[in-house]
């Protein structure tokens, strides 16, 4: 079975930076495709950032101050961010596509890791 495991979250001041990491195990082909959501306290469940085959997207909110990227070696996806306001608490959620076999793929979810920025 493949499985996303995110890290990185943490308690970090407004201003300060953290490096989120998604690591995909299990047996697979590839990564087609990679998201990042995140999810605050009473809210739904938003896209942060996205790359599918070099195309990447980034919500208004954090465009300049995030950015995705992946180590296909290690097959882990980042999310960098920096000049973290309060307003991106939340649990952060990396969201794969991935190619199990042949023309099979699949999405997974993470289980999710917690960013707290204070004011």
């Amino acid at each position: 079975q493949v499985q996303l495991v995110e890290s990185g979250g943490g308690l970090v001041e407004a201003g300060g930076s953290l490096r989120l990491s998604c690591v995909a195990s299990g047996s697979f082909f590839q990564i087609n495709a990679m998201d990042w959501y995140r999810q605050a306290p009473g809210m739904q469940r938003e896209l942060v950032a996205s790359d599918s085959a070099g195309d990447t997207y980034y919500a208004d909110a954090v465009k300049g101050r995030f950015t995705i990227s992946s180590d296909h070696a290690k097959n882990t996806k980042y999310l960098q961010m920096n000049s973290l306001k309060p307003d991106d608490t939340g649990v952060y959620y990396c969201h794969s596509n991935i190619r199990i076999k042949y023309l099979h793929d699949e999405w997974f979810w993470g289980k999710g890791t917690l960013v707290t920025v204070s004011s």
